[in-house]
């Protein structure tokens, strides 16, 4: 997708603003926290942070800032359904910190094939807190991802080498056992983990973790949502482990 900054100031139809929040909330974040407000006015959306569902072991806000970042995409790729390319300023305004975003329509422009395929995946979209089937990955699917994260100005790095993934596994051990120590993180994951049959609709569903975490020796731990419960619902798949170079995070 593409951004631009200027532009003629284009009305944001009235009837497309519950749809454009609706598509950007569909966006992943960290425990499905969903960590952000919406301000709308005739010709913008801002997108705020929502501090009340930080996690409180996320004293920096990284990941609720992460949270909010794939919102924005989100909101992005709404205003392309609509036929425009999204205007977004980032950080506009440092007298209000909690303002992260603010998007305006631009110029129309009609999708691109990519972008109805996002849009169409999009209601599918879901994280997957299981371990993975073994195999090889799809052909092309690394270097797809790594295109993708450059074309946000960002970087994927691929952990391909057996040393480096066994370093990145004892790590990500190490910290995930001091974690399981914290009585701070495990409130955390109580409070937004949800019973089978729970209305909420924030939080990680029953269906969306299982009931015990795999802990391989080698391999990257997953988080344990159900903290011996019993509430986990989703089906570990038995011999199902993740790939090596490939790291999966929720």
């Amino acid at each position: 997708m593409t951004d631009r900054t200027s532009g003629e100031a284009v009305p944001i139809p009235a009837g497309q603003v519950d749809y454009l929040i609706a598509t950007a909330a569909r966006a992943p974040s960290v425990h499905n926290t969903q960590p952000w407000r919406f301000n709308v006015s005739r010709y913008t959306i801002e997108l705020l942070a929502d501090p009340r569902r930080k996690l409180r072991v996320d004293p920096l806000g990284r990941e609720m800032l992460i949270s909010c970042g794939a919102a924005v995409f989100g909101l992005r790729l709404g205003v392309r359904s609509l036929g425009y390319l999204p205007l977004v300023e980032l950080l506009p305004d440092p007298a209000r910190l909690r303002l992260l975003a603010r998007v305006r329509l631009g110029a129309a422009v009609p999708m691109t094939a990519r972008e109805r395929e996002m849009l169409e995946a999009l209601p599918r979209r879901h994280t997957h807190r299981g371990p993975f089937e073994p195999g090889p990955l799809p052909a092309g699917l690394l270097a797809g991802l790594q295109h993708d994260a450059l074309a946000e100005g960002a970087t994927l790095a691929i952990v391909d080498r057996a040393l480096a993934y066994d370093q990145l596994a004892a790590i990500i051990s190490a910290a995930g056992r001091r974690q399981d120590l914290d009585p701070v993180a495990r409130a955390e994951v109580r409070r937004w983990s949800r019973s089978a049959g729970s209305p909420a609709r924030d939080g990680v569903p029953a269906q969306a973790f299982p009931a015990t975490a795999a802990r391989e020796p080698g391999r990257l731990p997953q988080r344990d949502f159900d903290l011996g419960r019993g509430l986990g619902l989703l089906a570990t798949g038995g011999a199902a482990r993740r790939h090596r170079g490939a790291a999966h995070r929720s």
